[in-house]
């Protein structure tokens, strides 16, 4: 098979879970790219509505927004329900939704309340789960294929030196944000066993830091301890990893962590 017909996403229908902005706006645009029609999602509808727009106009693929909260499971189920009604299958699901609230005076395990914690394994664990039984159940399992795409993080397989954001005003890293990511980490290759005998893969993408205008302190410091000595860029190098795993060039491939980091947690 050509190399280049085995990255074609022709005929596909992909649904992005915070696909309105940076790492899952690259993969909506990515997967679009690639040749598949998309359904961005948003906790703001006009946040996805603008990115579905900017997506179709770039790629001249269908992109429709989706107003939603992935840790309410009536509105994943609707969701679910709607992308098929407009596509008629959901052959790629990419659970991108995730997000921590942190400050200086929160983000330490000791000072961490347990709404925020709670609020972080929801949006960020609970949130994946949601979304990966409605589709499966829904899409992928009758028509016994799809293929399913974490976002896991390096926060989820290493801890963070916290010392990097001394005299920044970021929170920074949370005990609540790893527990969620690692959790995602394993159950990807839980549901990539369960799910192997119905024909869908599943894999995660565990990005490290990418850089949007973090404190100067900050990523001097994080920049010293990655081997190729920068931060990740946006609108480049999470693209290639989600079209790799969405399309057959990784058809024999399910259970992966693959690890975007410029090499952070690889010593």
């Amino acid at each position: 098979m050509d190399i280049w017909e085995l990255f074609k996403l022709d005929g596909k229908v992909a649904l992005v879970t915070g696909g309105a902005r940076n790492l899952g706006y690259d993969m909506a645009l990515a997967l679009a790219e690639a040749g598949a029609s998309v359904a961005v999602t948003s906790r703001t509808f006009a946040n996805a509505q603008s990115s579905a727009e900017k997506i179709t106009c770039a790629t001249g693929q269908r992109a429709i927004p989706l107003q939603l909260d992935v840790t309410v499971e009536s509105q994943v189920e609707a969701a679910a329900a709607r992308v098929l009604s407009e596509f008629g299958h959901i052959d790629i699901l990419v659970n991108n939704s995730g997000n921590v609230r942190s400050t200086p005076d929160t983000a330490p395990f000791e000072k961490r309340s347990l709404k925020l914690w709670q609020d972080a394994i929801d949006l960020n664990l609970t949130g994946v789960f949601l979304c990966s039984k409605h589709v499966v159940a829904k899409a992928m399992k009758p028509a016994e294929s799809g293929n399913i795409i974490n976002l896991g993080s390096t926060a989820g397989l290493i801890g963070k030196d916290r010392r990097q954001y001394e005299e920044t005003e970021m929170g920074g890293a949370t005990l609540d944000y790893h527990a969620a990511k690692g959790g995602v980490i394993n159950m990807t290759r839980d549901m990539a066993v369960y799910l192997a005998p119905f024909g869908i893969r599943v894999n995660c993408i565990s990005p490290g830091g990418f850089f949007r205008g973090q404190a100067e302190k900050f990523v001097e410091r994080y920049a010293a301890n990655v081997p190729m000595g920068r931060m990740g860029q946006d609108g480049k190098e999470i693209k290639g990893a989600v079209v790799f795993l969405a399309s057959e060039a990784s058809s024999y491939v399910t259970g992966h962590n693959l690890v975007v980091d410029g090499g952070l947690t690889a010593w």
